[in-house]
């Protein structure tokens, strides 16, 4: 699916783990398209760092600037957005998770991520297309 594909939102792991060429996104190695991820992807991304639970390196800021350059594009927190999102049925309550389901449900694009309850939801709901890692 990567390959053909023009642009698509990448939840906040899929996004870390291809800027860093980690072996659980081989099969995105050639992807070249658009990568669309939310706003909250970079908050999530900081306080994981500030927690320790992830290392940017030389350190969070330089890291977001460096990988949020083209092709990612970051998409505001807009109010569509916030309403989608309100408005997701039977989804889980993780605020980033749900804003960025509403992200690739208001551009209109599939979701790439490994979230297993994103996937079971949007399986059940067929409301969103996700590439599953």
């Amino acid at each position: 699916m990567p390959s053909n594909l023009a642009a698509a939102v990448f939840d906040t792991h899929a996004w870390v783990w291809f800027s860093a060429s980690d072996a659980r996104m081989a099969d995105w190695s050639d992807y070249r398209g658009r990568i669309v991820i939310s706003a909250i992807s970079l908050w999530e991304v900081s306080m994981l760092d500030a927690k320790g639970r992830l290392v940017l390196k030389p350190n969070a800021e330089t890291w977001l600037d460096r990988n949020t350059a083209w092709p990612v594009e970051v998409e505001p927190i807009r109010p569509a957005i916030c309403v989608k999102c309100s408005r997701l049925k039977n989804f889980h309550g993780d605020p980033a998770d749900r804003l960025i389901v509403a992200t690739a449900l208001c551009l209109d694009l599939p979701l790439v991520t490994a979230d297993r309850a994103i996937v079971a939801w949007a399986k059940s709901s067929r409301l969103i297309k996700v590439a599953e890692i």
